[in-house]
């Protein structure tokens, strides 16, 4: 193993050793002296440490405190049903988005021999229309940002006629919308990413495109970009927080309802405890998404089977899909 670690790179000496070190020691000391000075001292002169702020979120005798958090429950428990059921939804309708943008771009390649002319020139014509709508689909949800995709389905649906009852609904499609067309492109570039002898493989055993696809290539994506595919869901669960701007109850918006009805304002404490608990509700994510990657490798080592390591074609491609 050092062997391998000096290929990559010169093992540091004593010095540098002892530079890193002492670099290092200063870099906390000064980090710890510039959060001290520039923000400890200022919110303790203004009084933010106070049980006055505090107590109605950490003092359960508190006369406040149940009603706090009986609402901070229901703001999370909204966030949580609005954040799953995009989840869901974006998953499904991404890995559909993926599989359909790689069957267009076979069939863009086939001249369909063997039908009559005007039927083959057909079916040519729709499936290169369909990858221009396709495409132009993923462009326009991909750059529009979150917070408009939601606004505009929001008022949108109601001005066509549809009323979907619940305001969550709404929030759900702007999500999925977006995370979609993320996650497709995710999978999309994981496929095609693999190597070409998989496929041609796959059509020497008399296999379909859409076969090949669903037994051998989308398989192989979700594991690949399995990282990728939780950070995205990472970011689904954030983003229900811009559920705020078309009234929808969740955490976001009723840390400023309780912000509002305490006697003593403290918006620096209430967003502080709920910033908290997003952090470790994303952090359990991230340690889900290890989990699974360990799980999966120990069963292809287990199975006898080369551990799989994505191309660096695929790594770059899926970094472009995800900005």
């Amino acid at each position: 193993m050092k062997d391998q670690q000096t290929v990559l790179y010169d093992a540091p000496g004593p010095r540098a050793r002892r530079v890193t070190l002492i670099s290092s020691v200063v870099t906390v000391l000064l980090l710890g002296a510039g959060a001290y000075y520039l923000v400890y001292r200022p919110l303790d002169e203004q009084g933010q440490f106070s049980m006055e702020l505090w107590g109605p979120l950490i003092d359960p005798g508190n006369e406040v405190f149940s009603l706090v958090w009986a609402r901070l429950r229901d703001g999370f428990v909204a966030t949580f049903i609005a954040a799953a059921l995009a989840i869901v939804s974006s998953l499904v309708f991404g890995t559909g988005l993926a599989v359909l943008r790689i069957q267009l771009k076979s069939l863009n390649k086939r001249r369909f021999t063997g039908l009559i002319a005007p039927l083959a020139v057909a079916l040519r014509g729709l499936s290169w229309l369909l990858t221009i709508v396709s495409r132009l689909f993923v462009e326009i949800f991909r750059g529009l940002p979150v917070v408009i995709t939601i606004f505009f389905v929001a008022s949108a649906l109601p001005e066509l006629g549809v009323d979907l009852g619940d305001i969550l609904w709404y929030l759900v499609i702007g999500l999925t919308l977006y995370n979609m067309v993320v996650i497709g492109e995710i999978l999309r570039s994981g496929m095609e990413g693999l190597p070409g002898g998989q496929r041609e493989a796959a059509e020497a055993m008399g296999l379909s495109p859409f076969q090949t696809t669903r037994m051998i290539l989308l398989p192989q994506a979700f594991r690949i970009m399995l990282p990728a595919l939780i950070s995205q869901l990472v970011v689904v669960l954030k983003d229900t927080s811009l559920g705020f701007i078309i009234s929808y109850e969740e955490v976001l918006r009723v840390s400023g309802q309780i912000i509002q009805a305490l006697p003593e304002p403290n918006p620096i404490q209430v967003y502080a405890v709920v910033g908290v608990i997003y952090i470790a509700v994303n952090y359990a994510l991230s340690k889900l998404a290890e989990y699974t990657q360990r799980r999966l490798a120990r069963g292809r080592k287990t199975a006898g089977l080369p551990p799989e390591k994505p191309p660096a074609a695929i790594t770059a491609e899926a970094e472009t899909a995800l900005n």
